[in-house]
């Protein structure tokens, strides 16, 4: 993974819409069922922050949840993890290794052939269709 990308939070703010800033920057989360509206063509999904390459369309799959998922990332070093205690429970948080963006969560509930979820919310994704 190239340089850490860091910038102020005014320049985050200015950048993002309110909703990709609160998810992005604060980790927050958007409802389920908000933002899952990709199309299903062959592509990349990218950083909103930051555009780095996170998922590929082909390991994206149907949870359920609302939110997209997918078996893994592109590469083993595009995403960081963390553990958040947040909210009563422990989790692992899943963020931009570029630019530190909260992105989800992952959670060893997937398919094969990892077995791993990584529930990411949309709003922290630009999806880029291969031609």
């Amino acid at each position: 993974m190239p340089h850490k990308i860091t910038k102020t939070d005014a320049e985050w703010k200015n950048q993002l819409s309110d909703l990709a800033y609160k998810v992005t920057r604060k980790h927050g989360t958007e409802r389920a069922f908000t933002h899952d509206d990709f199309p299903k063509a062959p592509g990349t999904f990218r950083c909103v922050c930051c555009g780095a390459d996170l998922f590929d369309q082909a390991d994206k799959f149907d949870s359920g949840t609302g939110w997209p998922s997918f078996t893994r990332p592109m590469e083993s070093d595009a995403v960081e993890e963390s553990t958040d205690k947040s909210f009563f429970m422990t989790r692992t948080e899943v963020h931009c290794a570029r630019c530190d963006a909260h992105l989800g969560h992952v959670f060893p509930d997937g398919p094969a052939p990892t077995g791993m979820r990584y529930c990411i919310n949309g709003v922290a994704l630009k999806f880029e269709e291969r031609g």
